[in-house]
């Protein structure tokens, strides 16, 4: 009986990591799909071919619809890592939504706005040096940090 108290114990916490581990997995096996059916649909428009170029935008299309639905599943299922405490921005802020191209103060993209283990979030690395995933209320915003520059936009990304 012990022993199969203890092989319980032991399967409860590994299961969360190997599970883990493989959504990692499965991230990395989306992103190589889709940059391989851009690839093939490149070569279809070089081609020329109608029906391969039609059968190309399918399959990128599906692969892309299956990124977003592992993705909406790793979301489901890790809630608690997007349920962070309440945004407090600087001094006189007020939220508005924004768009790529908006230009922040720099007081909205300081350090303790950054989110510094983006893999967490399963968000895109950032340009080395000049490029901070910076979080803006509710949403994740990539900032050229140079100039207050907003370069990609997740909104509601956190609960």
């Amino acid at each position: 009986m012990r022993k199969i108290i203890l092989a319980a114990v032991a399967a409860a916490t590994l299961v969360p990591t190997i599970a883990t581990a493989q959504s990692y997995g499965e991230v990395r096996r989306d992103n190589r799909e889709v940059r391989e059916s851009r690839r093939d649909l490149n070569d279809a428009r070089r081609r020329g071919d109608r029906g391969d170029i039609r059968d190309a935008r399918q399959e990128l299309r599906e692969d892309r619809q299956e990124r977003r639905e592992d993705w909406r599943d790793y979301r489901r299922t890790h809630g608690n890592v997007y349920r962070r405490p309440a945004y407090v921005g600087p001094r006189g802020y007020s939220y508005r939504p924004v768009n790529v191209g908006y230009q922040f103060a720099p007081s909205y993209y300081g350090r303790q706005y950054w989110i510094n283990d983006y893999q967490t979030y399963r968000l895109s690395r950032p340009a080395y040096g000049y490029q901070r995933w910076v979080r803006y209320g509710r949403d994740v915003v990539l900032v050229d940090t140079r100039n207050g520059r907003v370069a990609q936009v997740n909104n509601g990304f956190f609960y």
